[in-house]
């Protein structure tokens, strides 16, 4: 078994590896009426102008990875959810206004999607100015995606619970969902949480599958928050399609820009099949790490860069086996940050950052009996 992984891997390699050189095809931009799309003849993306949805991606002969039957702003997005000082809050797709082009040329494209605040939208939108990018690079299998959010000296005060990008794949290729080595599995198709085949439990995400699709899942238990994960741990997740032999995966290569440290929880892949990449988000925690702005205080924060990885095996190879690369490909987006890439000033390259040693000295009054211990 570990002999034929080994081979499986060693032609994926070899399979990027020609995809790398820099034969392979240059960078193309297709403008279109309503939509743009970026190739580099290994994947291509396809968002809405200006919105900045992804509408699709198409990798390894497959049209779409992402569900077809879903409307075309519920594919791949960024949202958040924000509120007023005392308001009930609100869940917003984040929809673009202003469609640029930062880079291109034949090794890199980086496509810019604004949307701009005036006080004119107050209570309609939160008081951010927000630009998403997206960045493809010559050879590349997978994109990456960050944001910009500032909010400008004398804005309103507001909360922001959370925000993140939501990826919705098809359901009828991506059924194997894998977030480490001993947390992957077969998940239950959206239809399992549907009336007539599951019980609602406690709350609302918690679900008894009575008559799920496929029968060994009966007497389950689905709850999106089983496969919550420390940030820390949560670099790589994604889903298997063994049908075609495709895999999707969402990479966050660092913790910098996730809010509470790296033990905090988060979610990762549930069922749907939903990939997301969470960046701030309240759960586990509450009140206590919501951002709160108050007094017109200026900010501004670069969400990202994450990267969706897109891998492929040959008929007759493992499925299982692309996990085991999605890891390696983590690794080394991890010991290439911080990116040299991302064209925005606001984030800093590694020529612009310091590092800091030393040692932390911790006084527990519970465990310890003097300041020498630390």
């Amino acid at each position: 078994m570990i002999s034929r992984y080994l081979r499986v891997l060693a032609s994926i390699k070899k399979k990027k590896k020609e995809g790398f050189t820099m034969s392979s095809p240059g960078v193309q931009l297709h403008i279109q009426k309503h939509h743009v799309v970026m190739d580099n003849g290994i994947v291509q993306v396809t968002l809405s102008k200006p919105d900045g949805i992804v509408t699709g991606i198409r990798y390894n002969g497959v049209d779409n990875l992402l569900e077809v039957l879903n409307k075309e702003t519920n594919r791949g997005y960024w949202d958040l959810v924000w509120s007023a000082p005392g308001v009930k809050g609100g869940f917003d797709v984040i929809k673009g206004t202003c469609f640029e082009v930062i880079v291109q040329n034949e090794d890199q494209l980086e496509l810019s999607f604004k949307r701009m605040w005036d006080h004119s939208l107050e209570g309609k939108y939160v008081p951010l100015n927000i630009d998403k990018r997206f960045i493809l690079l010559r050879g590349s299998s997978g994109f990456y995606s960050y944001g910009i959010y500032e909010h400008l000296h004398g804005w309103p005060d507001f909360d922001l619970t959370e925000t993140r990008i939501t990826f919705k794949l098809r359901k009828d290729k991506f059924q194997y969902m894998a977030m480490a080595d001993n947390r992957q599995r077969i998940m239950p198709f959206p239809e399992d949480r549907m009336p007539g085949r599951c019980q609602p439990l406690a709350y609302q995400e918690a679900v008894l599958l009575v008559n799920p699709k496929d029968p060994r899942l009966k007497g389950e238990v689905d709850d999106k928050y089983q496969y919550s994960c420390k940030n820390i741990d949560n670099k790589v997740h994604g889903w298997i399609s063994f049908s075609p032999s495709v895999g999707f995966w969402q990479i966050t290569p660092s913790d910098e820009f996730r809010s509470g440290g790296p033990f905090k929880q988060n979610l990762t892949s549930h069922v749907g099949p939903t990939t997301l990449a969470i960046f701030l988000s309240g759960h586990y925690a509450g009140q206590d790490l919501v951002p709160k702005w108050r007094g017109g205080e200026p900010w501004k924060k670069v969400f990202g860069p994450v990267y969706i990885y897109l891998n492929s095996g040959s008929t007759g190879d493992d499925p299982l086996v692309l996990w085991e690369d999605a890891k390696i490909k983590m690794a080394t987006e991890v010991q290439s940050w911080p990116y040299l890439f991302p064209a925005s000033e606001d984030f800093l390259k590694p020529d612009q950052r310091g590092n800091i040693n030393g040692r932390l000295l911790v006084l527990d009054r519970t465990i310890n009996s003097g300041p020498e211990q630390t």
